[in-house]
């Protein structure tokens, strides 16, 4: 496979797990998949994380962080569950 090809389907990859993380948090939902709120919403979180307010970039990765950790493993905990619950 050519490297650009290569480059290309890997970028493509991050760019559906991106999206994946964007419907886990359930922001199409709670947005009505409006694109231009989802949008304003990075933007202003793309600013926070610039700076320029009392709580600093890194407290807020900080937090995100952990909250986004928390979400995946409660999907874990949810996902081993069910598996336990599956006897066909």
């Amino acid at each position: 496979m050519r490297d650009w090809a290569k480059a290309r389907r890997e970028r493509t990859h991050h760019l559906i797990e991106l999206g994946g993380l964007v419907q886990k948090a359930g922001l199409v939902d709670l947005t009505d998949d409006d694109r231009a709120t989802l949008l304003g919403a990075f933007l202003d979180i793309a600013g926070q994380l610039r700076g320029g307010n009392e709580i600093t970039p890194d407290n807020l990765k900080t937090r995100w962080r952990r909250a986004g950790l928390h979400a995946f493993d409660r999907d874990r905990e949810h996902d081993r569950a069910a598996d336990g619950n599956n006897h066909d």
